[in-house]
């Protein structure tokens, strides 16, 4: 039977039919996922390339090496986060292994020099500092150098998390930015709170 007869010969009450919607949300949320990743990656660069770690940055400010896990125990990126923020990061591993979802680290604590050798980079993309803000913070309001942020990959993880990450108090805060997460420990119960849609309309953000 294919999903679209699964669709026609099931009730609303049925196995069934729960199964065919799960599958038809679920690919609702990667693809709104995909579509936002395709639109804004690359505009600056979480990870860095080799001539930018030749210039002086590298592991130890927090870059991260391709297919990097929340399980690493020797990445900075990693290491310098929240013990809370990575405990439940572990947690919504674990979980989403057995729905044959892997989560993968692309950006998490980055160190000062970092975080503005970002910002700068988004400034001169994007041509000025209040537009620059609407995707990467100052070093003094990063919660990403705080250790208080992470951001997930690839779509088909954040999309995971996206639907069940409040269950580990772990929330997506800007809906410009679909694969950026921080703890809520308060969302296990209530969920998580609305998302800005930006950084720039963060409060943290006009320290």
């Amino acid at each position: 039977m294919t999903p679209s007869d699964a669709a026609r010969t099931t009730t609303p009450r049925s196995p069934g039919f729960r199964a065919v919607t799960a599958r038809r949300i679920r690919g609702i949320l990667v693809a709104g996922v995909r579509g936002v990743v395709a639109r804004t990656a690359g505009a600056f660069g979480y990870r860095l390339t080799k001539r930018q770690r030749r210039g002086g940055f590298g592991f130890a400010d927090g870059a991260v090496p391709d297919g990097l896990t929340v399980f690493d125990s020797e990445i900075s990126a990693l290491t310098n986060l929240d013990p809370a923020l990575l405990g439940a990061l572990r947690q919504a591993a674990k979980a989403a292994a057995e729905d044959g979802v892997e989560l993968f680290v692309n950006s998490g604590w980055r160190s000062p020099a970092y975080q503005e050798h970002l910002r700068r980079n988004a400034v001169a993309r994007y041509g000025s500092e209040e537009e620059a803000a609407r995707w990467v913070a100052a070093v003094e309001t990063s919660a990403h150098v705080a250790g208080n942020a992470v951001d997930i990959g690839p779509p088909e993880a954040a999309a995971w998390l996206s639907e069940h990450g409040a269950e580990y108090g772990l929330c997506r805060i800007y809906r410009s930015e679909p694969w950026h997460y921080e703890l809520r420990p308060e969302a296990v119960e209530h969920g998580c709170p609305p998302m800005y849609a930006d950084p720039s309309e963060d409060p943290r953000m006009r320290r």
